[in-house]
């Protein structure tokens, strides 16, 4: 036991670490609470809204260090253990700083078939980084992801949490990359499997058209 606490297999948190975002910006504006409050009331519970909070807050400041969660657990009045769990679960959020687009290529089964390694490789020798790492000018961090659920397209990549690129190939790589330095986003594509083509009218839909739909109404009041 004593030799397990002295190296443990996951390496323990800092419990004293260095602030990473000055303390004048380290806050939340009123528009931001109102937000938060919005979302609040769409739960029985305030902790509810932690995955909501933690993405405004990650859009906000670009990453979650531990002081960036205290703040979370601050503003939603729940402790700080409850938001640092749901943070280091999901690899979505990110607990230490990026670059500004965030490459996460999928290697999964499926992927890896369709040629998910090479994808990968070919972006380490483009970008002159390894997977983990982000580009010296801060520009691309480059992630080995699992399963992005895309399976029908592979080989994909996501773009910082957002859109997807599908059936990749290096040339579709090269022309995302300049893309992305120019500041253009690939657009948001919801691929349809051949079999629901008929179904759709032969029609492609993208996810932007049908963003209203995605949004989940509160239900708090009717449930209480």
């Amino acid at each position: 036991m004593a030799d397990f606490v002295k190296k443990p297999v996951v390496p323990l948190p800092d419990l004293q670490p260095e602030p990473q975002i000055p303390a004048d910006q380290l806050y939340f504006t009123e528009e931001e609470k109102q937000k938060i409050a919005r979302f609040k009331e769409q739960y029985l519970e305030p902790a509810g809204a932690v995955m909501k909070t933690l993405w405004l807050a990650q859009e906000k400041f670009g990453f979650l260090p531990p002081e960036v969660l205290q703040l979370v657990a601050d503003e939603l009045g729940i402790p700080y253990a409850q938001v640092y769990g749901v943070a280091t679960f999901y690899t979505q959020y990110y607990k230490e700083k990026k670059g500004k687009y965030v490459l996460d290529v999928c290697t999964c089964f499926t992927c890896q078939v369709c040629g998910g390694y090479d994808i990968l490789h070919y972006l380490e020798e483009k970008l002159g980084i390894h997977k983990g790492e982000t580009t010296p000018d801060g520009l691309f961090t480059l992630q080995e992801v699992e399963c992005l659920g895309a399976c029908g397209s592979a080989p994909v990549l996501q773009v910082s949490n957002g859109p997807y690129v599908h059936n990749l190939t290096p040339e579709k790589v090269d022309q995302l990359l300049e893309d992305l330095k120019q500041g253009k986003l690939p657009p948001f594509v919801s691929l349809t499997l051949p079999q629901d083509e008929a179904e759709l009218g032969g029609n492609r839909r993208s996810d932007a058209e049908a963003v209203e739909s995605y949004q989940t109404p509160p239900v708090a009041r009717q449930t209480r």
